[in-house]
């Protein structure tokens, strides 16, 4: 994979490239949740690259990105983005971001409105976690970084996973891949950044400078963020749709797939005609 070197640290990141018929389509760019890296928007960016390119950065200390000494607070990581960006030179692009992705997005769009074509907001609040989801937190990056995910991980994935995609026989696959790759990433990184989710202060404030065209999805099932955090943002920022996501929770990019990038790929064809 591709790095760039950012503030001291170093990012792995994946780029798809212009679509051979399109050299000038635009692109989006997806940030991701924690403990996971940009593959978990893979279904997205296969439903996307014919028309779109499609970069997947992976946070500091996650995915395949090494653990940075410091860094992990979400001012940081919009810092991170503008980097790539810049070093990349795409210009405005249409950001995707899922949960802490979403923190780091709402960020970009609020401050930074210029480099922003579309936002789409999944998974995420916009109000800092509440004090029990913060200590389930900071008692994960913890223990996680003590002795690994195996203690831990029926409890996380409960808070990345809704209850059907938990029943479902074919969950099974997504997983196994999930827990294969949190246990080759780097137990540091993942604690700092999750301790930085935990901490992570309200952005409730700044949506009303949010001008892009905005999409926010929510799984009906998330526990994490739930809807309710959802309608908040939309009600914040003008013109924001809201749409729910059935049988899914805190990850619906893998758990309903096929229904977040039929979203996504509406959402971005009426974006790409706004003036």
């Amino acid at each position: 994979m591709p790095q760039l070197r950012s503030g001291g640290a170093t990012l792995a990141y994946t780029d798809t490239g212009a679509p051979p018929h399109r050299p000038d389509a635009p692109t989006v760019l997806f940030g991701h949740g924690l403990l996971f890296g940009g593959w978990m928007f893979r279904p997205q960016v296969t439903a996307l690259r014919d028309r779109y390119r499609c970069l997947c950065l992976d946070w500091r200390g996650q995915g395949v990105s090494p653990a940075a000494r410091d860094g992990y607070d979400m001012d940081t990581l919009t810092l991170d983005v503008l980097n790539l960006l810049d070093a990349l030179g795409t210009g405005p692009v249409h950001y995707a971001g899922l949960s802490m992705g979403g923190f780091v997005g709402m960020r970009l769009a609020a401050r930074h409105p210029d480099r922003v074509r579309s936002l789409s907001l999944l998974a995420t609040t916009a109000d800092g976690l509440r004090p029990r989801r913060a200590r389930q937190f900071r008692q994960l990056a913890v223990v996680h970084r003590l002795v690994g995910l195996r203690p831990v991980r029926r409890r996380a994935a409960a808070l990345a996973f809704g209850a059907t995609f938990l029943d479902s026989p074919g969950s099974g696959p997504v997983l196994a891949e999930w827990e294969r790759r949190v246990r080759q990433g780097s137990r540091t990184g993942v604690a700092r950044a999750a301790r930085a989710v935990a901490d992570h202060p309200p952005v409730a404030d700044e949506l009303h400078g949010i001008t892009a065209p905005t999409l926010v999805l929510v799984g009906a099932e998330d526990v994490s963020t739930p809807p309710a955090d959802a309608e908040r943002i939309a009600a914040r920022i003008g013109g924001a749709r809201l749409e729910v996501i059935a049988g899914a929770g805190h990850t619906p990019t893998l758990e309903q797939p096929g229904a977040v990038s039929r979203s996504l790929r509406d959402f971005l064809t009426e974006a790409d005609q706004h003036p």
